[in-house]
C-alpha cells in the first residue's frame, strides 16, 4: 500500500493489417499504458500514421463541436435521461447526421448573422442620425455639389467666427451635449476654399461625421430607422426561436455523436504512438503486475492468437537497473495503490505532484495526519458538526475534485475534530460541558442550569486544582487556554513523530532506489541526528524548565543525545558536507513549528471565550428580558460563525503545510507520471451486449 503497484513491460507485435483490431483490444481491456514511440530507435520502424478514418472523424467533430458552441449546448445540463447506444451513433454518423444537422444549422446561424449585421448598420446610422438632428439641413442637401463641399463633423468649441476668414460659406452649428459633449457643425464652402477650412477646423479638433443615405429632415429619416431596428428585431427574435427549436431537438444527438466522434477520432491518432514498418507493427507497454496474465490472455482472445505478446519480469525500482534502461523506458508510470479510505486524499498528494515508481506513496501517511491535525486544532464538537455534515454532503454530490477535496477534509478532519472536541477538550463553542461558571467564563452545565450525571462527566479528562487554601475544584476536559504547557508537550511529541516518520520513509526510498549501504549514508545519519537533537532537547527542557537535577537521568540522556548526534553528522558529512552541520538547527526549528498545532487551537479558544463573553454576559445578562436573549444569540452565532470559517482557513492550510514541507521534505521527490491506460469514458453513449 504504501509503494505504487508494481508494473510490467508488454511488448504487442502483429501485422500491420490488422492494427486496427489491436487498437480496439487495447482500449477494450482498458490495461495499457501506451510507451510513445521514438523516431529512430528502431531499425525499420517509424512512428505510425493516423488511421484512414481519422480525417474525416476529426471533420465532423470540429462542425459538431462549432454547433454545439452556437447553440450553447452543455453536456451536463443538456444531456438527455436515456442516453443512445454506440451502434445507434455510429449508424446516424454513417447516415451523414452530422453533415445534416451542421447544413440546418448553419442555414439559421446565416439568417441570424444577415441580421445582427442590418441590425447594427441600422443603429449605426440612427447615432450617426442623431448627431445631425439638431442641425436644420435636409439629408439630400448634404450631397450632390460640383462646387461645393460639405463638411459635417464634430468640434472642440464654436468655430464660426474663425470661418470668417472664408469669405463666402454657410456654417451651422449645434451645441454641446452630442459626441462626448461636443458641437456638431456643418460647413458649406466652395471647393477651391476647402483646404483653407481645413486648416482653420484643425485648431478646433474637427472629427468627420458621415451623413446617412436619405432626404428630408434627419428626425424623418430617423423614425424610418427605428421602424427599420423594430423589423430586424423581430426577425431576429424569430431566428432566436428556430435556433431553440433546433437546439431541443438536436441536443441529445449532438451531445452522443460528440462522445462517439472523440472516441474515433481519439482511436484512430492512437498510432501516432505506435512503432510501424510496411508490414507489421510493435507496441510497448505498461501494465500492472498484477493484470499482466488477464491482459495477455485478454488479446489473444480477441485477436484471435494471430498476434504476438510478451511480458518482462516487474519492473526493478532500483534506481542503478533504470538508468541502463533505454531511454523511452526509463520512467515506469505511477498506479497509486491505496484504499477506500485513503484514496481520498490522493488529490493533495497530486496537487504537488504524483509519486515517482520507485519511492514511498505519501498518501497514507497523509491520510491519516492530515485529518488528525485539523482535528487536534480545531477541538470543538459545535464547529465539528457542521463540518462533517458539510463534508459528507460535498463528497456525495460533489463532482469537481477541488470540491471533493474540501469536503474530504471538511468530513473527516470534522470526524476528528468531533473525537478531540468531545473525549479530550470537552467542550462545544469554547465552553466545557461540565463544570462551574467563572467570572468571565461559562460551561454548559452551568448555563443552562442542568447537572450532568456523574457517568457522563467522567467521560472527560478531569483534574482537581486546589483554587484557595482548603477549597478543591474538579476541572473536566482540557482547557486549551489553561493548559497550554501540557498542550505544547503533546504538540512537540507529534512533531517528533511526524518528522522521524519523514526520515525513516526517507531511508526506505534509498535503500530501495540505491541499496541499503547508501541509505546509511544518505538518510541513516540523520536519523541518528535527529534522534540524538531530540534527547539533546529534552534533556536541556527538564533541566531549565522543569527544574530537574543536572545529573541523573537528564545528564545521561543529553550525553547519549551527543554522542548519537555527533556520529549523525559525521555519519551525513560523507553525503552533505558542511550542510551536516549548517542544518541541524533547522531540524531544530522543524520540530517547534509543530507548536502552532496548540496555538492555533489556543488563539480559537480565546476567540471563543471572548465572543461567549460579549453575547452572554455583555449583551444577553446586560440587556436582559427576551430582548437580549434574542440579540445575544444573534450574536452569538454570528461571532462563532467567523471562528468557524477562519479554523477552516487556519487549521486546514496548517495542517497541510506540516504535510508537505516538514513530512515529505524529508523523503517525497515526486514528478512521477501517472498510470494512464487506454480507455474509453462513456458518459454520454452507452455500449449494449450485442455490441460487444
Amino acid at each position: 500500500m504504501l509503494l505504487p503497484e508494481p508494473m510490467s513491460r508488454i511488448v504487442i507485435a502483429g501485422s500491420r493489417s490488422r492494427l486496427d483490431e489491436a487498437i480496439d483490444a487495447l482500449y477494450g481491456l482498458e490495461m495499457f499504458h501506451v510507451i510513445d514511440h521514438t523516431t529512430g530507435t528502431d531499425e525499420g520502424f517509424a512512428i505510425g500514421a493516423p488511421r484512414p478514418y481519422s480525417q474525416k472523424a476529426s471533420e465532423r467533430l470540429l462542425s459538431l463541436r462549432a454547433v454545439e458552441k452556437e447553440l450553447n449546448i452543455d453536456s451536463n445540463k443538456d444531456a438527455p435521461d436515456e442516453r443512445m447506444t454506440s451502434e445507434e451513433a455510429r449508424r446516424k454518423i454513417s447516415a451523414n447526421h452530422v453533415e445534416a444537422i451542421a447544413a440546418e444549422v448553419f442555414e439559421v446561424l446565416d439568417r441570424k448573422s444577415a441580421f445582427v449585421q442590418k441590425m447594427n448598420e441600422q443603429k449605426a446610422k440612427k447615432d450617426d442620425l442623431s448627431l445631425i438632428a439638431d442641425i436644420p439641413v435636409d439629408l439630400d442637401l448634404y450631397k450632390g455639389y460640383q462646387s461645393l463641399s460639405v463638411l459635417v463633423g464634430s468640434v472642440s468649441s464654436d468655430p464660426t467666427e474663425a470661418m470668417s476668414a472664408i469669405a463666402d460659406h454657410e456654417t451651422f452649428v449645434t451645441g454641446g451635449g452630442k459626441k462626448g459633449g461636443r458641437m456638431v457643425m456643418a460647413l458649406f464652402v466652395k471647393k477651391t476654399d476647402k483646404e483653407n477650412a481645413m486648416r482653420i477646423l484643425t485648431d478646433f479638433e474637427f472629427t468627420e461625421i458621415s451623413v446617412p443615405e436619405g432626404s428630408g429632415p434627419a428626425g424623418k429619416t430617423i423614425a424610418e430607422t427605428d421602424a427599420t431596428i423594430a423589423l430586424v428585431e423581430k426577425g431576429l427574435a424569430a431566428v432566436e426561436e428556430e435556433l431553440a427549436v433546433l437546439k431541443k431537438k438536436y441536443a441529445a444527438d449532438v451531445i452522443a455523436l460528440d462522445e462517439e466522434l472523440s472516441i474515433e477520432t481519439q482511436k484512430g491518432e492512437t498510432p501516432l504512438r505506435i512503432a510501424t514498418s510496411d508490414h507489421s507493427f510493435v507496441i510497448d507497454a505498461w501494465v500492472p503486475t498484477a493484470n499482466v496474465d488477464d491482459a495477455i490472455t485478454g488479446l489473444n482472445m480477441r485477436m484471435g492468437g494471430n498476434i504476438f505478446v510478451e511480458s518482462e519480469e516487474d519492473r526493478s525500482r532500483s534506481l542503478h537497473d533504470v538508468e541502463k534502461a533505454e531511454e523511452r523506458f526509463k520512467d515506469t508510470p505511477t498506479k497509486m495503490k491505496n484504499g477506500a479510505y485513503a484514496k481520498h486524499f490522493e488529490y493533495p498528494v497530486k496537487l504537488l505532484s504524483p509519486p515517482k515508481y520507485q519511492e514511498v506513496d505519501p498518501t497514507i501517511i497523509l491520510s491519516i495526519f492530515f485529518p488528525l491535525f485539523f482535528g487536534f486544532m480545531v477541538g470543538d464538537i459545535g464547529y465539528a458538526i457542521p463540518f462533517i455534515i458539510l463534508g459528507a454532503y460535498g463528497l456525495k454530490f460533489a463532482k469537481h475534485k477541488d470540491f471533493r477535496a474540501i469536503a474530504t477534509v471538511l468530513f473527516f478532519g470534522g470526524l476528528w475534530a468531533f473525537i478531540f472536541g468531545f473525549f479530550f477538550f470537552g467542550e462545544m463553542f469554547g465552553m466545557h460541558f461540565v463544570g462551574h461558571a467563572g467570572d468571565k467564563t461559562h460551561t454548559w452545565e452551568s448555563l443552562l442550569g442542568l447537572h450532568f450525571p456523574e457517568w457522563f462527566a467522567n467521560i472527560f479528562p478531569h483534574t482537581v486544582v486546589e483554587t484557595s487554601p482548603g477549597v478543591f475544584t474538579t476541572h473536566y476536559g482540557i482547557s486549551k487556554v489553561g493548559d497550554v504547557t501540557f498542550l505544547l508537550r503533546i504538540s512537540i511529541y507529534i512533531g517528533i513523530i511526524h518528522i522521524l516518520l519523514g526520515y525513516v520513509v526517507g531511508f526506505m526510498n534509498a535503500k530501495m532506489q540505491h541499496g541499503t549501504r547508501e541509505a546509511f549514508f544518505e538518510k541513516g545519519g540523520w536519523i541518528m541526528t535527529f534522534i540524538g537533537l531530540v534527547m539533546f532537547a529534552w534533556a536541556m527542557t527538564e533541566v531549565m524548565i522543569a527544574k530537574a537535577d543536572f545529573g541523573g537521568t537528564p545528564l545521561f540522556v543529553l550525553l547519549i543525545g551527543i554522542v548519537i548526534m555527533v556520529a549523525g553528522i559525521l555519519v551525513s558529512f560523507k553525503k552533505e558536507g558542511i550542510q551536516a552541520i549548517l542544518e541541524v538547527p533547522g531540524v531544530f526549528g522543524n520540530i517547534l513549528s509543530y507548536a502552532r498545532l496548540t496555538a492555533i487551537g489556543m488563539s480559537k479558544a480565546g476567540m471563543a471565550l471572548a465572543f461567549n463573553y460579549i453575547s452572554i454576559t455583555m449583551i444577553a445578562a446586560g440587556l436582559g428580558g427576551i430582548p437580549g436573549l434574542v440579540v445575544g444569540l444573534l450574536m452569538f452565532s454570528f461571532l462563532h460563525l467567523v471562528i468557524w470559517v477562519l479554523a477552516i482557513l487556519s487549521a486546514g492550510l496548517h495542517a497541510l503545510r506540516l504535510q508537505y514541507v516538514e513530512l515529505m521534505s524529508k523523503f517525497f521527490v515526486g514528478g512521477g507520471t501517472e498510470y494512464t491506460p487506454l480507455e474509453i469514458k462513456r458518459i454520454n453513449t452507452k455500449i449494449v451486449e450485442t455490441e460487444v
